[in-house]
């Protein structure tokens, strides 16, 4: 097992002692750091501390067991090796006890150490390895609950959640409306550990004449009724994240100052030459197609590549429509929640009138059919309340669910085409074709 970025926390008052540990480990390859007391040493321990600690047992503020004491209410699974006086059988039988990971009796072969250090740091690193483990699963149990559905799309986006959620990349998330663009949003934040705010703007519901004011603040007179200091969202969102929907809207002025925010990672607000600095990261929304947008000379295309990083496009419900009944399920319970009503029964032929129905408001759509459910006026609105220029063709009906019965059975069978061919009893070089037809191929 791999001990890269392990250290070791040797703590000793004696300095020959403490050089003799820490070059002894160092000569193993093992990074070490080096602390002369119980107080010294506490102030670098943290739960989940990458490594283990050596430590003498007599210390002139307090002992080693104090210490492993301090240690074991940080992190109880951080190993500490303590160094005992030679041939006190009843104190190394007490620090056991005491729950140290091991003991080093006195004097002791620089080997000796080592290989005791050696055993703890591949024991620490197992048990880093089962909370990392751990975590990811909590993680994606709890993105499962938030994002919901089972098409091959939606586990794709959840999939890329995990992977960047914890890093410093720029997020763009695309999709069109009423996909969930904003959820997404939260997701990143809430699995990216950082402690922040999460920060939403959106960039289409204000005018031209105060987006930057909301941004980047402003100082008192700075322009006509600025009558205080006010903290713009970046400011605000430092050390968290900030959430930039509709960023298509956003004019082309205030564009060329949030690039100059994200290069410098500083801003000044309006009427100051002061830089503050900011750590917040970026996570934009969009429904348009920026590139063209740029060529087009209505988005800078330098901010363009700044805040792309990473793109999550999200897919409409009419691609996922055997997440139909799942959804609507959700937010019927959410909804009989809300206005205190029992759930109401839901027919099978609805289900397939949903599923046919084209869905142009996405899940903000099926939120508030399932709305309707709940009230029971279902019937006075679409997709129910149809009329012949509503209703679709007998041939897009047929598309839909054929879309969604292929994608059901690639999700089913990993993507693995011969199994999927085999289960719709189809043959393989159609199914091919089918899933080009749909868009199906590289989910």
């Amino acid at each position: 097992m791999s001990h890269t970025g392990l250290k070791v926390l040797v703590v000793d008052d004696d300095p020959d002692m403490l050089l003799g540990c820490e070059q002894a480990l160092q000569l193993d390859g093992r990074l070490t750091v080096g602390a002369t007391s119980v107080d010294k040493a506490l102030k670098l321990i943290r739960s989940d501390l990458p490594g283990v600690i050596v430590s003498d047992i007599r210390l002139p503020d307090r002992d080693g067991l104090s210490l492993l004491a301090e240690v074991q209410t940080i992190d109880p699974d951080l190993p500490v090796i303590l160094i005992t006086g030679h041939g006190d059988v009843a104190l190394a039988v007490r620090v056991m006890k005491s729950g140290a990971y091991d003991f080093v009796e006195k004097p002791f072969l620089p080997e000796f150490l080592v290989d005791v250090v050696r055993r703890g740091l591949e024991k620490r690193a197992l048990t880093l390895e089962v909370r990392a483990l751990r975590h990811q699963l909590r993680d994606q149990k709890r993105l499962e609950e938030r994002i919901i559905g089972h098409s091959v799309g939606i586990e794709r986006v959840r999939r890329l959640i995990s992977e960047i959620a914890d890093t410093q990349a720029p997020v763009m998330i695309h999709g069109e409306t009423g996909t969930g663009k904003e959820l997404v949003a939260h997701c990143l934040h809430e699995a990216s550990g950082r402690r922040g705010r999460f920060v939403a703007i959106n960039c289409g519901g204000l005018p031209e004449s105060l987006v930057e004011s909301e941004l980047f603040g402003h100082e008192p007179g700075s322009f006509t009724g600025a009558t205080k200091r006010r903290i713009g969202k970046i400011e605000y969102a430092n050390g968290g994240t900030l959430f930039l929907d509709e960023i298509d809207s956003m004019p082309v002025s205030v564009q060329i100052r949030l690039l100059r925010v994200l290069q410098e990672r500083t801003l000044e607000r309006l009427g100051s030459n002061v830089s503050v600095p900011v750590d917040c990261r970026i996570v934009a929304a969009t429904k348009e197609d920026l590139v063209k947008m740029g060529e087009a000379g209505r988005f800078r295309p330098d901010l363009y590549y700044r805040i792309n990083v990473v793109t999550v496009k999200l897919p409409p419900l009419r691609e996922r429509l055997n997440d139909v009944r799942l959804l609507l399920e959700h937010f019927v319970q959410s909804s009989c929640a809300t206005h205190g009503r029992p759930t109401p029964e839901i027919h099978p032929s609805k289900i397939q009138q949903l599923m046919a129905h084209s869905w142009p408001g996405n899940v903000r759509e099926l939120r508030n059919v399932a709305d309707r459910f709940v009230l029971g006026i279902e019937m006075a609105f679409p997709p129910f309340a149809t009329t012949d220029a509503t209703l679709p063709s007998l041939p897009e009906a047929v598309e839909a669910f054929e879309r969604a019965m292929i994608s059901d059975a690639l999700r089913k069978h990993g993507m693995n085409l011969s199994q999927t061919a085999a289960t719709l009893r189809i043959p393989k070089t159609t199914l091919h074709d089918k899933m080009r037809k749909y868009g199906l191929g590289g989910e």
